[in-house]
């Protein structure tokens, strides 16, 4: 184990959270009023990519994870966009049950949600497509997501070629390219408190209604 001085000290890394606390008596009767609340605190606190979250997926064998982006988010889940192609949507189409991770960390919060990921209507990311910037409609066409390229010369050739293709007309949604909606079977609200006594209350869902249970840090 390296231990000089122009090593951190990784065990030694610590900061005690006193930012706030989470109380039982002040949460609603079901999660999403609460990720409500919790996320415009998020966004109004000036955080990078508020709506960066996690997401955890398998193929059955080998776990994955990386950041996607929150793009939409109701009672009915939470809506990210992806190719359909790429390495999260396999996984996805082999095994649904993905989790989420939002890691609030300057807040001292973390929201996790366990859920079943499922295709959204090709209507809701058509509408989510045509909101997006040019470059990212037209970037959607470039990338092959996931593939083995040879360097970023095959990007900026493709990047190019979409552009001549696409120069006179709109650029249509891809039929490879679209949205997922994690839906919850339970949310899990982890505020940081001094000593590691951590706050951390999981909604499950059940028939029709949300169980509200507090955990031990």
């Amino acid at each position: 184990m390296e231990t000089g001085s122009d090593h951190p000290d990784v065990a030694a890394l610590r900061r005690e959270y006193a930012r706030a606390g989470l109380r039982r008596a002040d949460l609603p009767g079901e999660p999403f009023g609460q990720f409500r609340r919790w996320f415009t605190e998020a966004a109004a606190a000036g955080l990078v990519e508020p709506n960066a979250m996690v997401l955890a997926t398998t193929d059955g064998t080998r776990p994955s994870t990386r950041t996607v982006l929150l793009k939409a988010y109701d009672e009915r889940g939470f809506v990210f966009f992806t190719n359909y192609e790429s390495r999260k949507a396999r996984d996805i189409a082999a095994a649904p049950a993905v989790s989420l991770l939002f890691p609030w960390y300057s807040l001292e919060r973390q929201v996790g949600i366990l859920g079943r990921a499922e295709r959204i209507s090709t209507a809701e990311s058509l509408a989510y497509f045509s909101s997006r910037p040019h470059g990212s409609r037209l970037g959607a066409w470039v990338s092959q997501q996931s593939t083995v390229i040879d360097g970023r010369k095959i990007l900026e050739m493709k990047w190019d070629e979409m552009k001549r293709k696409f120069a006179r007309g709109e650029i249509p949604l891809p039929s490879f390219w679209g949205g997922f909606r994690v839906v919850p079977a339970e949310i899990e609200f982890w505020q940081g408190r001094a000593n590691r006594l951590h706050d951390r209350f999981r909604y499950t869902r059940g028939d029709g209604t949300w169980t509200i249970e507090r955990l031990a840090p």
